[in-house]
């Protein structure tokens, strides 16, 4: 979020550059789990080098060929926060899974760095799953994909132009088109006027930078905009991604600015009908502000569909909070299993 008042922008991470901490435990999650192994890997988007973490489940045989995974990480984020737990927490379960950090992210390449760009997060998806298709200990009629918060909406967009993913799920998700048109529920909403202030701005800047001048890069949030009357998401945002709870170091909160143009004209939801006979898992907090994302998506869906809502959790407590990870992993392992495993054997 921006918390300007001319756009007050709110996104999927919230820091403040005068608190990042090194010892994180984002930073240490590779520790916290039993995989059977886990390795740095790369991979191309086009001309962009991609780095991710892939993990191998327990007592992985290299004989064996195994059902895969793509996860892909929140806005902002980077492949050693949420999205690497999730990967680890299902390699357990007997999946090859893949965490990534997203082109112009993390130790992804990509210029410039922290463009937001939807359509090119969605090619990252496409570009992980030609990476894992082309692996002998995958089974490549046997890739699902998983997407947390921002990375859930690109992973439904995703899978509309790719029947290579098999089952697709998102946890907390989020539709950051909508979000920058709309603003999101009752906590933010963005006027006709707003939004075509906002272009102009957009339109300025890009020509600014086109001439050669500095780009704008700003910071999501700093923990000065923060106080009691602050809603509760952006306040959750934060403990999340600007404490050692989950922050990182190659997760900045910085934003290019002109990134919001291309947001804009994203729209995710729009052809969801069109991954249907292949079936689609959302999982979100029965308090989050953001659980009419999911239920949008639901409505939108054909079958087979499933909408999961955690009692009492609200957006980030499904990032990392054991009491709301754990149920959501059981259940997205029922369904990688039935739908990647036993399905396919039918």
């Amino acid at each position: 979020m921006f918390i300007q008042k001319r756009f007050p922008l709110i996104l999927g991470i919230f820091l403040s550059s005068s608190t990042m901490l090194q010892n994180t435990s984002a930073q240490n999650i590779n520790t916290q789990l039993s995989v059977s192994a886990i390795q740095k890997i790369t991979f191309k988007n086009s001309d962009i080098r991609m780095v991710g973490n892939l993990f191998f489940p327990p007592n992985f045989d290299k004989k064996r060929k195994y059902p895969a995974i793509v996860v892909s990480h929140p806005w902002g984020g980077v492949k050693e926060q949420t999205s690497g737990l999730y990967a680890k927490k299902l390699a357990e379960n007997g999946f090859i899974t893949l965490a990534f950090d997203a082109s112009h992210y993390g130790e992804s390449g990509g210029e410039p760095r922290y463009l937001e760009n939807p359509f090119e997060r969605v090619e990252d998806i496409r570009s992980a799953v030609d990476y894992l298709s082309t692996l002998p200990e995958v089974n490549s009629s046997q890739i699902g994909a998983l997407g947390i918060c921002a990375g859930g909406g690109y992973t439904l967009s995703a899978a509309q132009t790719d029947n290579r993913i098999k089952a697709i799920a998102g946890v907390s998700t989020f539709d950051v088109g909508a979000f920058s048109r709309e603003g999101l529920g009752t906590i933010l909403t963005v006027s006709d006027e707003q939004r075509k202030k906002i272009m102009d701005e957009v339109g300025i800047q890009r020509t600014k930078e086109a001439r050669g001048e500095p780009a704008r890069i700003d910071k999501l949030i700093a923990s000065s905009s923060l106080d009691q009357s602050t809603p509760n998401f952006f306040r959750e945002s934060f403990d999340y991604y600007g404490t050692p709870r989950g922050q990182h170091p190659n997760s900045t909160g910085n934003f290019r600015y002109i990134s919001i143009s291309n947001q804009m004209a994203f729209y995710p939801f729009d052809h969801i009908d069109t991954l249907s006979p292949r079936p689609l898992l959302l999982i979100a907090g029965a308090n989050a502000e953001t659980l009419y994302y999911s239920k949008r998506a639901y409505e939108k869906a054909a079958e087979p569909k499933e909408l999961m809502v955690i009692p009492k959790a609200y957006h980030f407590d499904l990032y990392d909070k054991p009491e709301y990870v754990n149920p959501s992993v059981h259940k997205l392992t029922e369904f990688f299993q039935k739908y990647l495993i036993a399905e396919s054997k039918r």
